[in-house]
């Protein structure tokens, strides 16, 4: 399986694993590592020190800067904004990269901004439009500007309340061990 990568994408890095797509208007800096079986839609920037995994989709306009790392199965809706430093200055030799790690499964919604510094867990749900300021536990919801804990979701995707109760079947969930059971 090859990579397809656009004649109008720019990208530095050979560090692409196979099947990947890049689409037009990408820029992947040299240093870049994007996994297997990934796409890469049209108008995202990938600095250099960034790590993406493998089947990570990137929807359009998103920028990707140094300090973040992106694990498996991993979306990220169109123009997610990733930030790495708290207290951005133009030209300050004093800034400080604070990472952001995005855990297996995890969804992060169109338009949402992820403050620098945090961990969004396993499989956890930022919903569009959202602003994460502090670290998100696995199997969580969140939305809302700063983002709130609204409910739970499980491997396969059913949005439970914060009780873990199904509202469409009626069916009752547990989380322990920062896992979600039946």
């Amino acid at each position: 399986m090859e990579n397809r990568i656009h004649h109008l994408a720019d990208v530095q890095s050979s560090r692409i694993g196979e099947g990947t797509n890049i689409w037009q208007f990408c820029v992947v800096l040299k240093e870049a590592r994007i996994g297997n079986n990934c796409n890469i839609n049209c108008n995202v920037f990938i600095e250099n020190d960034v790590l993406i995994g493998n089947n990570v989709t990137i929807k359009p306009g998103v920028q990707i800067w140094d300090g973040v790392t992106i694990e498996d199965n991993v979306f990220i809706g169109p123009n997610v904004t990733f930030t790495n430093d708290l207290v951005p200055r133009s030209k300050s030799e004093s800034w400080e990269l604070k990472k952001i790690t995005v855990k297996t499964g995890a969804t992060i919604g169109a338009n949402s901004t992820l403050l620098a510094g945090i961990v969004v867990g396993e499989y956890a749900f930022l919903g569009a439009g959202s602003v994460l300021t502090k670290n998100v536990p696995p199997y969580t919801i969140w939305y809302g500007n700063p983002a709130k804990h609204t409910g739970f979701i499980t491997r396969k995707g059913i949005l439970l309340n914060l009780d873990l109760l199904d509202p469409k079947s009626g069916k009752k969930y547990f989380y322990t061990n920062n896992e979600i059971h039946e």
